[in-house]
């Protein structure tokens, strides 16, 4: 068995575990995630039903797979994968998330396992997943490559890992820091570092060079006039998405 060294950035987490109680309020510090979960959602829904060849017009579409939420937060993925019919694990380095997203998922009468942990530590236990959820967690750990090697190994041979972050260039920091964190006040000041942004070039250099085939890459970008975000095959300029395999 390989010995996995955890790429878990303590300051990082700890960001995120002031604001754990806040999830699930739409108004709140996370008002950004649930404005683009729905889009999130499209991308990650259509891309795991067409690899696995999913009417996802039918009940239970992803019954019969295991799919991971690394880095899982309050659970805002990890419910509808588990409405879908998945069979979900979602984990988080940052504790108190944990408590938070279980009693919401009771509340909702879902199933899902929450675990406190790191893709490090599952991955060293032989988890195996068909699909990894990892999304805006690559820009806030310390070693990207060892991170996205983790979860290339808790990846299933076929399997799909879907990943979103933020461009790195002078738009990205002042839309996602001076504007979001600063103006919008939508997120605490120092939640990002623009210096831990990864461009999509480089994300797709790391994931090859962590063993992932990337198949895909589309952005998220925001309408301040319908206040509304939609994907986008050209503009990755700032928030963006990936997918890649596990080569069977």
């Amino acid at each position: 068995m390989q010995t996995h060294q955890s790429t878990v950035d303590p300051s990082e987490i700890a960001k995120f575990e002031a604001m754990a109680a806040e999830w699930w309020d739409t108004n709140g510090k996370f008002k950004p995630l649930h404005m683009l979960n729905p889009c999130r959602l499209d991308y990650i829904t259509s891309q795991i039903a067409a690899e696995f060849d999913r009417d996802l017009t039918k009940p239970n579409a992803f019954a019969g797979l295991r799919i991971l939420d690394i880095g899982c937060g309050g659970g805002l993925l990890a419910e509808p994968m588990a409405r879908l019919g998945a069979d979900v694990v979602g984990a988080d380095a940052a504790e108190r998330n944990i408590p938070v997203a279980q009693v919401h998922a009771e509340q909702s009468g879902l199933t899902i396992d929450y675990r406190h942990t790191t893709a490090e530590d599952m991955a060293a236990a032989g988890e195996q997943f068909d699909a990894v959820l990892n999304m805006e967690v690559v820009e806030h750990v310390a070693d990207p490559l060892g991170y996205l090697t983790a979860c290339r190994e808790l990846l299933k041979p076929g399997g799909i890992h879907i990943c979103s972050t933020i461009n790195r260039n002078p738009k990205s920091y002042m839309m996602a820091i001076i504007g979001a964190e600063h103006v919008m006040r939508w997120l605490p000041k120092g939640t990002h570092e623009w210096s831990k942004f990864i461009t999509p070039d480089e994300l797709f250099d790391l994931m090859r060079n962590a063993g992932l085939d990337p198949v895909d890459r589309k952005g998220f970008v925001f309408n301040p006039v319908t206040w509304s975000w939609k994907l986008s095959d050209k503009d990755l300029s700032v928030n963006y998405v990936t997918a890649s395999l596990k080569p069977a």
